[in-house]
């Protein structure tokens, strides 16, 4: 999820880091064990290789930390979809976003900004998906909100909800060729220069604040039950989070032994969604709950969807255009645009910390621009796959990378074929879409809290002390909460004559952070206010010492030889993206050879290496 999205752009690591640990290529010892901690603290750091076992481990691991967020966004889309009485198609959905997270991830993994980033869902497509879907054209019939009338099975509903998502395939699909522009051609470098903090602070919070009427409505569904899934959410990632659980592990030397593991700061949202499913179907088994489909807390029952399981086939192979033909409107691309230039800002600010959590250098533009180009080319798959969504990089990963010490891009290179097999095993998804509403109500309250505080967090780096910052972020934040609401209460006034544009009109006007952070970016960049005021200047600093950073070739350089044996011709090397050659110095070896194979430092090096750098 992108709860933890971040974009802040931390310092970059001084001294040695564990980048220059990498001297001659070396991934790992001889016998697989890590080496010695390096100054940053990390067990495996960006190039290093650990164990195969572990790679799955902990890939397992990443996978269960993003699962809220992958799962929650099918979910949010289900009601306006006409889905939410259709829950085998809930986790048709949720297979779908597993199987193409793993496809994006590897893409960014090995051609994209190739720091260890997991990709998933992103919530700020979700936003203008749902104005889109608010038009009178894409509101679900009434015959669709009554569980009594919907068969599930019938083409009249099929068509309902499959030509409501089709309408997004379209749309995302468009809209991941602007992501793509940007990105490979490098336009996203250009464009930093005039987004700053109070342009990024309402942009990010107004992704959230306006989904606080879907949250209340899943968790007023059953506020006890949900109210016990905000409560474990916050004992489990707050009060005990600094607790570790002794669990059993095996090992080399100490074969079978416990060691320390911090569970619940590990798996704090997972841990309280299975305790709080638990007590549902505890409750459910007791007739504690009431049976009757109209009954207050009805839809807490665990078996109101029980048949899901069942139904469910083992598995399942997602494919594109699985759904139909996408379709395209004007007003669905230019709301989904919004998103994009939302979630390209968010990637930039995960890439920098990641790069801080891993030991590596500041990421330099050609991998910037290669990142936001191959997330692009991810929505764009996405969207052909019918996720309803897009791909974005999720930073509660790289959170985790953090905490478990281990940087290795290899980890998130398992978690992405994690991601595939989940994807593929039917029942997997099927299981998720069982969550009973008022739990997940109660999870939506928590990261919708927290992605609205890390956007106005971004505000650190403003002069909170001056009265042009405070007007700019003030009034952006008021108006994207304002405008949408007017819009959606008096759809009429908007009528030009020209439905085409009433509907792009619409759909802008009514997506909160499009209107909030158009008037951040306007205002920011047009009242007069120095660099330093509107926390440029400590963006502008990282990104130059990013570019003179040494030994970047090592992370950033395209793997299998690419732009040093392969594909290395002076046309190539004006591309925005690509690597560029070092011609002159000491020179650094390929990520080619960093990445596949390791050697012994002794070893001479290989004739076919080629210097590179930045």
């Amino acid at each position: 999820m992108n709860s933890a999205i971040s974009c802040e752009h931390p310092e970059p690591l001084k001294g040695d880091g564990v980048v220059n640990s990498h001297e001659g290529g070396q991934g790992k010892k001889k016998d697989g064990q890590p080496r010695g901690l390096s100054s940053n603290h990390l067990a495996y750091s960006i190039l290093d290789i650990p164990p195969w076992y572990l790679c799955i481990f902990l890939g397992v691991q990443h996978f269960l930390t993003a699962l809220g967020g992958l799962v929650a966004v099918p979910l949010i889309l289900a009601k306006d979809l006409c889905l939410q009485h259709d829950p085998l198609t809930q986790s048709y959905l949720i297979s779908t976003i597993f199987f193409v997270s793993g496809i994006c991830t590897l893409l960014q993994v090995f051609l994209g900004v190739r720091l260890p980033i997991l990709q998933g869902g992103t919530f700020a497509f979700l936003a203008p998906s749902l104005a889109m879907l608010s038009l009178p054209t894409w509101k679900c019939p009434v015959w669709t909100l009554n569980a009594s009338l919907v068969n599930t099975s019938s083409p009249e509903f099929t068509e309902e909800w499959q030509k409501r998502i089709r309408e997004l395939q379209g749309a995302i699909m468009v809209a991941s060729c602007v992501q793509m522009l940007v990105g490979f051609s490098g336009l996203i470098g250009f464009l930093m220069r005039f987004i700053g903090p109070l342009t990024i602070a309402p942009t990010i919070s107004l992704v959230a604040l306006p989904l606080f009427d879907s949250a209340g409505n899943d968790a007023g569904i059953h506020w006890g039950i949900a109210a016990m899934t905000i409560f474990l959410i916050v004992l489990f990632s707050q009060y005990l989070k600094n607790i570790a659980v002794p669990v059993p592990v095996y090992g080399r030397e100490k074969k079978c032994h416990t060691s320390k593991f911090y569970l619940f700061q590990v798996f704090p949202v997972l841990l309280a969604l299975c305790v709080s499913w638990l007590l549902c179907f505890v409750l459910t088994v007791t007739n504690a709950l009431p049976s009757a489909p109209a009954a207050y807390g009805y839809l807490a029952r665990t078996d109101t969807k029980g048949d899901v399981l069942s139904q469910a086939p083992w598995f399942r192979f997602p494919y594109p255009g699985q759904w139909g033909l996408p379709t395209i409107s004007l007003a669905g691309v230019f709301g989904i645009v919004a998103g994009v230039i939302s979630s390209m800002v968010e990637s930039i600010g995960d890439y920098y910390a990641c790069a801080r959590l891993v030991g590596a250098p500041p990421p330099p533009k050609h991998a910037i621009n290669r990142g936001i180009g191959i997330e692009g080319l991810g929505c764009l798959l996405a969207g052909a796959w019918g996720t309803g969504n897009g791909t974005t990089s999720y930073s509660e990963n790289v959170g985790a990378l953090g905490i478990t010490r281990v940087g290795s891009r290899m980890v998130i290179v398992a978690a992405g074929c994690v991601l595939l097999l989940m994807g593929i095993f039917g029942k997997i998804g099927a299981a998720f879409a069982t969550i009973p509403t008022p739990v997940i109500g109660g999870m939506f309250l928590v990261m919708f809290g927290v992605i609205t505080a890390v956007g106005i967090s971004n505000l650190q780096y403003v002069d909170m002390n001056s009265s042009r910052n405070i007007f700019v972020f003030g009034f952006s934040i008021y108006c994207g909460l304002a405008v949408p609401n007017w819009v959606n209460k008096n759809p009429e006034r908007l009528h030009t004559g020209i439905l085409q544009l009433d509907q792009v009109i619409q759909v802008l006007l009514t997506t909160g952070m499009f209107v909030g952070g158009f008037l951040g970016f306007l205002l920011d960049n047009t009242i007069p206010g120095s660099l330093e005021e509107r926390g440029l200047l400590a963006w502008n600093q990282i990104q130059k010492k990013s570019e003179e950073t040494t030994k970047i070739s090592e992370v950033y350089s395209l793997p299998w030889g690419i732009g040093t044996r392969f594909c290395a011709s002076s046309c190539t090397r004006c591309l925005p993206f690509w690597p560029k050659l070092e011609r002159g110095g000491r020179g650094e070896v390929g990520v080619s050879q960093l990445t596949l194979c390791s050697r012994d430092p002794s070893e001479e090096r290989p004739k076919g290496a080629t210097d590179t750098r930045m």
